[in-house]
């Protein structure tokens, strides 16, 4: 027996509304790059001579960066790779897992490596961001320089305290702050492109491809992982499909934020050349009209705290999402709103992204420095998201192989290139991300093998069949009253499907079976919702006087939240399973295993058991995370299983 779960969460509120609120939320990060882009291109490591045709030529290749990269190849062609309306590195996951051709599975550890990338994104892009914007202090009044790291520590601290609150509040004023920061940039380039129109020229592909060539393979290289700022943030467009839908995101992007930032650059560029000297090195600051540099200098923190808010509450949903997938601990998740599911606070992702900003301010000291350690993440993540795409375009889309091969190969020679670029910056700080993001794919591949491992040697341990209970419980003329819900492995769908090691447990124990008897599988798909089959029903023995045997399959996404005793509850008002409608009156049995090595394990395979042990000390229990024990009696017990 199925029936149908509750509709997904969808976008909800005017386009017009949403347009607003991708705008704050959504370009939060991209929309702050021009605080430190062109400090890192034209002064930084591979700084370049400010003569017109290098100005022209640097220019020229952000616009293009921006225009490809972004404005092409997310907003036009990846927003159309959706999953249930969800989008990401793992809404890219769930599409292709269930594939079985050639490379998927390299694909498949690929956005697993693209996921630990983006931890190391959210790390980073706080930290630079938020010091850039305080940087301009020191543009204002070069004596407050000093209070730069100490005024960004404490901002970084307030930012990370105040996230168990939620953004329920605060968030109402996201979309307008940005707008407002958009049109302020927009209006200082605008001013500089009055004065100096030929920047203009820029426009031409030409130039940017002239100025690479000229500056030889290492520069070019240089300059390319410099441009990689340009577009920071660019994948948040994929990422928080799911918030927003496809088109208040277009509509964002187009309508206000890519001019604002075109106007901007070429603003910047406008000034540099203009010749007039760059106050502090900080070409943005260097824009802003003096009466107007404090006011100018809030705003720019204002939005560097809402962009950095938009990654850690990204990081909040990622670890989530990876849960649901099987890829993470099961980390606690406290729900910030009760009516928004999707609104939650990680302590544990909260706390390890702010230890990790203050080491990187510290450790960094400003922008510019910082900036060697930005890019790479993005740039891996960009890489990774164009090779899913070439079966995303095959399997999903019916592309042939010929127009496949032409979008895809070209973004992908272009996210290539950027990310060798960026990889020349791996010693000067672009070993942080990358660091970040192998330890968090090792923690996933890790969790994910031991999960499997632990399902393999719990399902193996002899136990009786469904057929041999029923008879067991025909037999019986004593009963334990009290109906009892056992949690297994699997779901149980024939009479041959052999019954959790945990009952085998509990008769050898006892020798009694309780009179209604309900085992529960919860599945977690691959899939962000589910709308249909939330449940199935299998009445294996079901009689008045004796009482029921009863499986049922609970089927979750993994953007969703599982919540086992809720579901049951439902069904026990339906009286469609043989259980009292008030949860307070059922048992539920659940299992700890202690995992033992087999006696042949090498020690390599040891190695990585110790360390999915060591991950489940700071991960929830299974029924904790599926809601279980909440308002039930709970009855855990302890059972060794050997682990080959």
């Amino acid at each position: 027996m199925h029936r149908s779960g509750p509709a997904p969460n969808a976008p909800r509120g005017s386009l017009a509304a949403l347009t607003v609120a991708a705008a704050g939320i959504v370009y939060g990060d991209i929309g702050t790059s021009p605080l430190y882009a062109l400090d890192q291109i034209f002064l930084g490591r591979g700084g370049m001579p400010l003569t017109p045709d290098s100005v022209l030529g640097g220019i020229s290749l952000v616009v293009w960066t921006l225009t490809v990269i972004v404005a092409i190849k997310y907003a036009i062609f990846v927003l159309r790779a959706q999953n249930d309306g969800e989008g990401g590195v793992f809404a890219l996951y769930g599409l292709l897992h269930t594939q079985r051709r050639r490379g998927i599975t390299f694909i498949l550890w690929s956005l697993m490596l693209g996921a630990g990338l983006l931890f190391g994104d959210g790390m980073i892009t706080p930290a630079i961001s938020v010091l850039a914007a305080i940087e301009g202090l020191g543009v204002a009044a070069p004596a407050l320089s000093v209070a730069v790291m100490p005024v960004t520590m404490v901002l970084l601290g307030v930012l990370f305290a105040v996230q168990v609150k939620g953004t329920t509040g605060i968030g109402r004023v996201f979309g307008p702050v940005m707008i407002l920061w958009f049109i302020a940039i927009a209006a200082l380039g605008g001013r500089q492109l009055l004065q100096h129109p030929q920047i203009l020229q820029a426009f031409n592909p030409m130039l940017g491809a002239r100025f690479l060539v000229q500056v030889g393979m290492y520069k070019s290289l240089l300059l390319l992982g410099a441009l990689m700022l340009v577009v920071t943030g660019g994948e948040a467009m994929y990422a928080d499909l799911g918030h927003f839908g496809a088109l208040p995101i277009r509509l964002s992007w187009f309508a206000l934020v890519y001019p604002a930032l075109l106007f901007n650059y070429l603003g910047q560029g406008a000034y540099l050349l203009g010749g007039t000297p760059i106050i502090g090195g900080k070409i943005f600051y260097s824009l802003v009209p003096a009466a107007m540099l404090y006011p100018m200098i809030v705003l720019a923190t204002a939005a560097t705290i809402i962009a950095s808010q938009s990654l850690i509450v990204g990081a909040f949903s990622l670890a989530h999402q990876a849960t649901g997938l099987g890829l993470f601990p099961r980390l606690q998740v406290l729900h910030t709103h009760h009516a928004h599911a999707g609104q939650i606070y990680v302590p544990v992702v909260n706390w390890t992204l702010f230890v990790g900003c203050i080491v990187l301010v510290a450790a960094f000291r400003s922008s510019d420095s910082l900036g060697a350690a930005y890019g790479l993440a993005v740039s891996g993540v960009m890489l990774i998201t164009s090779l899913a795409m070439f079966p995303i375009s095959r399997l999903c889309w019916g592309w042939g192989r010929i127009a496949t091969g032409l979008l895809w190969g070209t973004l992908g020679a272009v996210n290539g290139a950027f990310f060798l670029a960026s990889c020349l910056k791996f010693l000067e700080g672009g070993f942080v991300p990358l660091s970040i993001g192998v330890a968090s794919f090792l923690i996933m591949a890790i969790w994910r093998w031991g999960r499997r491992a632990t399902f393999a040697a719990y399902s193996n341990k002899q136990t009786m069949t469904i057929a041999e209970l029923i008879r067991l419980h025909a037999q019986s003329t004593h009963f334990m009253e009290r109906a009892a819900v056992l949690m297994s492995p699997k779901p149980l769908r024939h009479v041959a499907d052999r019954t959790p090691a945990l009952l085998q447990l509990l008769w050898d124990r006892y020798g009694v079976l309780p009179r209604n008897l309900l085992f529960v599988a919860v599945v977690q798909r691959k899939v962000p919702y589910i709308r249909d089959g939330r449940y199935a029903i299998k009445v294996f023995d079901q009689d008045a006087d004796r009482g029921s045997i009863i499986g049922v399959e609970l089927s979750f996404g993994f953007m969703e939240e599982p919540n086992v005793e809720r579901a049951l509850e439902g069904l026990a008002r339906l009286k469609e399973i043989a259980l009292p409608a008030d949860r307070r009156q059922w048992i539920v049995h659940v299992c700890h295993e202690n995992l033992l090595p087999a006696r042949n394990m090498g020690f390599l395979r040891r190695l990585r058991l110790r360390l999915f042990l060591l991950l489940r000390r700071i991960s929830r229990p299974a029924y904790s995370y599926y809601g279980l024990g909440n308002e039930v009696q709970l009855s855990a017990e302890t059972l060794p299983v050997r682990v080959r």
